[in-house]
Order: structure tokens, then C-alpha cells, then sequence
């Protein structure tokens, strides 16, 4: 393959698409792209894809994130974190380490939250944080997200560190806000680390200035689709992207030959479908 997966320890300070140009640059390979995108002042894991592995992408297991963040009360600013504006100040209650786990807790499961008008969502084509530097607000729909674990790792009386496993597309700083407020005042982050994406862990990652193409990794490992492994016949078939009928009751398969990647197969009805011939 020509090209690969990085797992990257992002630094702060520097965007997502930083770390795409990048490697553009010491790849010399203008297709790359990353998995989630981290704000400018968060660390952590970020999932690089480079030459081929970028359409692997859309394949690989992002629905849960997990972070840890810490948490300011008393100050509000404008973005939700350490690089926004002070906008607002509020006492901090009397509060005792239960207090906050049961606000922390209060927050499991399903629920709404309104993106920020400083993120990358767009609306009418353009994204939200430019609306936002013109002084400009608009209406916006909350979205549907989901915290599957959240724990207080320290709470010294104004700054809470906690740990988060959440649903793709949750904004851990609106969280923060949303802690606070329950916690009968303001707050907003001002550190914000991811820890894994799916069941790949930062510990695995390197640094931007480390990574070379030894650290390439094949981006199949990553696929948790079950594999088929195919020969003769059905191979071929799946190179040519023919339908075929598997006894599976999987959503998504992952055709095989001795190791190689060959496609992705969706079930559609009674039979299977060519997704992507990787």
C-alpha cells in the first residue's frame, strides 16, 4: 500500500489541518486527512490517514471518543475554553467531591446538546466559527449525543478534572459548560485530552516530529467489520464488485485474500453489495 494510518499525539497550539499539511510535506503526498477533528488547544489522538489509507477513513470505528478535560467554575468565555474571551464571571457554590459526582453522573446517557457557535459545523455553507468572528449568531438545531462513562479523576474546589466517554459529534467543551451550570455556576475548559477513539489508545500515538514512514500503519487492522477471507471464484468476484449471497447476518463484512484488503460488502435486502473496493 502507498501510504498509511499515523496514530499521532497532538500537540496544543496547532490545528488538525496543521497536522495534515504537515505530512503533506514530509510525505510529499497531498492526499491526507485525519479521524475527528481536535480544536487548536486540545492533545491527544489524532488518527492520520496518508495516500491510500485516506479512503479508508469512512470505515474506521469512531463512534465513541473518550477524553479527559479540565474544568474551570467561575469564569465563562466566549468559546467554551482557555482561548476565548472572558465573558462572564460567577461565584462558586460550596461544593463536596459527591456533589460533583452526582452532577457528572447526571449527565449519562442520552441527551441534546446545542453546537457552539465557534465550531466547524456549518451553516448555509459556511462554517459556524466564521459567522462567530463577525460578531454574528445564528439559529442552530442541538444534536442528538451520548455519554457512555463520565468519572472525576480531581476536584479541588474550582477546577474539576474529569474523564469522558462520549458519542461522535459531542462537544466535551459545551459539556464543561453544561457541568458547571449544573454545578450553579459558569465554567469553560481549560485543558482537553483524548485518550482513545474507539478502541485505538493514545498511548499507541507518536509525536508530529517523530513520525516517519516506519510508523505507517495498514489501516485493515483497524476495520472492526467481521472478515471474510474469499479465493477462487468469490475472489474475483469481489475484485469486480459483484453482489453476492453470504450466510451472515452483519451489516458490514470485510472481504479478505490472504491478508489483503479487498472490499467492504454492505447487506442490502437478501444479498451483499459493494460498499468499497479497497
Amino acid at each position: 500500500m502507498n501510504g498509511g494510518l499515523l496514530l499521532i499525539d497532538k500537540p496544543s497550539g496547532v490545528t488538525s489541518r496543521y497536522v495534515d499539511n504537515f505530512f503533506q510535506r514530509r510525505f510529499h503526498n497531498r492526499k491526507v486527512g485525519h479521524l475527528g477533528t481536535l480544536d487548536p488547544f486540545a492533545t491527544g489522538l489524532l488518527i492520520v490517514a496518508v495516500g491510500e489509507a485516506t479512503k479508508y477513513l469512512p470505515y474506521l470505528p469512531d463512534e465513541e471518543k473518550t477524553y479527559q478535560a479540565t474544568l474551570r467554575l467561575g469564569v465563562h468565555t466566549s468559546t467554551g475554553d482557555l482561548t476565548g474571551e472572558v465573558d462572564g464571571t460567577q461565584d462558586v457554590p460550596e461544593l463536596t467531591k459527591e456533589k460533583v459526582v452526582d452532577a457528572l453522573n447526571h449527565f449519562l446517557g442520552a441527551s441534546k446538546q446545542l453546537p457552539p457557535m465557534t465550531s466547524a459545523i456549518k451553516k448555509d455553507g459556511v462554517p459556524l466559527y466564521k459567522i462567530s468572528r463577525k460578531g454574528e449568531e445564528v439559529e442552530r438545531e442541538s444534536r442528538d449525543i451520548y455519554v457512555h462513562a463520565i468519572s472525576l479523576d480531581e476536584f479541588n474546589g474550582s477546577e474539576i478534572v474529569f474523564t469522558c466517554t462520549v458519542s461522535k459529534g459531542t462537544y466535551v467543551r459545551v459539556l464543561g459548560e453544561d457541568i458547571a451550570k449544573a454545578l450553579g455556576t459558569v465554567g469553560h475548559l481549560t485543558a482537553l485530552r483524548r485518550l482513545k477513539v474507539g478502541e485505538t489508545d493514545v498511548t499507541s500515538a507518536i509525536s508530529i516530529d517523530n513520525a516517519d514512514s516506519k510508523d505507517l500503519l495498514h489501516p485493515a487492522r483497524f476495520i472492526a467489520y467481521p472478515r471474510l477471507e474469499v479465493t477462487g471464484i468469490m475472489e474475483k468476484q469481489v475484485r469486480n464488485g459483484v453482489k453476492l449471497h453470504l450466510e451472515s447476518e452483519a451489516e458490514r463484512i470485510l472481504m479478505c485474500h490472504e491478508g489483503e484488503a479487498l472490499a467492504i460488502y454492505e447487506k442490502e435486502g437478501d444479498i451483499y453489495r459493494c460498499l468499497r473496493g479497497l
